[in-house]
């Protein structure tokens, strides 16, 4: 067997730079089309709880939610097949996140 080089990464240590979106003021934000686009997020009750004080949410339920380029939440649904429903008729950019 031949050694190979690791071609992975190097972790110096250094942290990672923030992405340059998370800067903008809102003002900025909505001229590149902020308004336009949105993310779906995954998260448990117990996690919308603690973004939304009145959420009605089993704690270990799975929910997803839709929510603006400006994170407002638009949409919290039981099913990514909801989701999907409710983005059919809109016309927004949808990113992902990882």
């Amino acid at each position: 067997m031949q050694d190979r080089p690791n071609n992975r990464p190097q972790n110096t240590g250094s942290p990672v730079p923030a992405h340059p979106l998370r800067s903008l003021t809102p003002a900025q934000f909505m001229a590149l089309g902020g308004n336009a686009v949105v993310y779906v997020r995954t998260l448990t009750g117990a996690e919308l709880f603690g973004l939304i004080s009145d959420a009605d949410f089993e704690a270990e339920e799975i929910l997803h939610m839709v929510v603006s380029g400006d994170g407002s939440p638009l949409l919290v649904a039981d099913t990514e097949e909801a989701v999907s429903d409710w983005l059919l008729d809109k016309n927004f950019g949808i990113v992902t996140l990882h």
